[in-house]
């Protein structure tokens, strides 16, 4: 038995708007540190997964950024590209189909990630992960990774585990989506619910089943996938064809054969700039995400995103600062969602293309 990766980064996110823009979204970035996100997430399977067992599925116009954000550390060849988005559940049929084809077998793990999410502590999740891979492995079942919510989140979904399964992987009861607040503090207080991370473990053979099971709409499609991998006009014309699905709404949330495991480790997707205050320690009572060097006089609670710049503050608190070449971003830091509401006047505005 043979484990994989699959790293899911042809995202366009843009809630980290000025800086993250349809040329160079959010995975790209280095929002924590000196590597970029893709290029961690990457790291985190030192010593796990071999280099050549790493696949990256993306799309065309991400190509220069993957290569340029993964190193040494992948291998180009198992470069996976997407030929437009249609969600998860064809992303990941698209990605088996591809490790099939370069040698894996239905009896080799594939781990499924996301590329943008941000994880401190590796030991932990490479403790995680082998644990996942195992019960995996022996009960080829389909193994979620869920974190257990230290607030009631109402932008994320949860999972339920079975209140009557006590052991370290207990089978999933039920998927739900995002509530409204007072669903979630009810989660929360129950113990029973995690957040929906979108990290999961599997045989590719189990997952294969899962989707003619589940999925035959999309499953229909997966032999002339195969077939048309090394064509690419024909690999559009095929793939442009299957539904449009996430993966929970097409298999996770239908398939008896879900178990979930409790992450022994941090986790934060970083959804939006005032997220930072909680990866990176403050230094004179603000977040220096990334500027030269900062003066703050009489100024507290601050994110300051500025690199190469020096930034001065001056009897101001609770802001977020973004400034790069060509945008300054100034808000409330409890206000942090609206920057998608500039992103919406942005797109709506021919005037204003260059800025996204």
């Amino acid at each position: 038995m043979s484990t994989y990766i699959a790293v899911m980064a042809g995202g366009q996110g843009t809630r980290f708007w000025p800086e993250s823009v349809n040329s160079k979204p959010k995975q790209y970035l280095k929002l924590i540190g000196e590597k970029s996100l893709l290029e961690q997430t990457l790291e985190r399977f030192e010593g796990l997964v071999e280099v050549d067992k790493r696949f990256i599925i993306t799309v065309e116009q991400q190509i220069k950024l993957v290569l340029e954000n993964s190193g040494q550390i992948f291998n180009s060849q198992n470069l996976i590209i997407e030929p437009s988005g249609r969600n998860t559940a064809p992303c990941i049929l698209l990605g088996i189909a591809q490790l099939l084809t370069s040698g894996a077998q239905d009896n080799d793990i594939v781990a499924i990630v996301p590329a943008d999410h941000v994880i401190l502590n590796k030991k932990g999740f490479q403790e995680t992960l082998k644990l996942a891979i195992d019960h995996a492995n022996i009960n080829s079942e389909i193994v979620t990774i869920g974190i257990r919510p230290n607030f009631p989140h109402t932008g994320y979904g949860y999972i339920k585990k079975d209140s009557h399964d006590k052991n370290k992987v207990a089978k999933v009861e039920k998927f739900v989506e995002k509530p409204n607040l007072e669903t979630a503090k009810e989660y929360v207080s129950s113990g029973e619910y995690y957040w929906n991370a979108g990290m999961f473990v599997s045989k590719l053979g189990t997952l294969l089943a899962e989707f003619e099971r589940h999925a035959p709409e999309i499953f229909r499609y997966f032999t002339d996938l195969k077939n048309a991998l090394k064509t690419k006009s024909h690999l559009a014309e095929i793939y442009n064809k299957i539904p449009k699905d996430s993966i929970d709404y097409a298999i996770m949330e239908k398939s008896q054969q879900v178990s979930i495991i409790e992450a022994d480790f941090d986790w934060n997707d970083l959804g939006s700039w005032d997220a930072l205050e909680s990866v990176i320690e403050k230094t004179g009572g603000n977040i220096n995400a990334s500027s030269k060097d900062v003066i703050a006089l009489n100024s507290q609670g601050n994110i300051i995103y500025a690199p190469g710049k020096l930034v001065s503050l001056v009897d101001i608190n609770n802001l977020i600062i973004v400034s790069n070449e060509k945008n300054v971003l100034v808000l409330p830091k409890d206000k942090s969602q609206r920057v998608k509401e500039v992103v919406e006047i942005l797109k709506g505005n021919q005037c204003f293309k260059d800025f996204l």
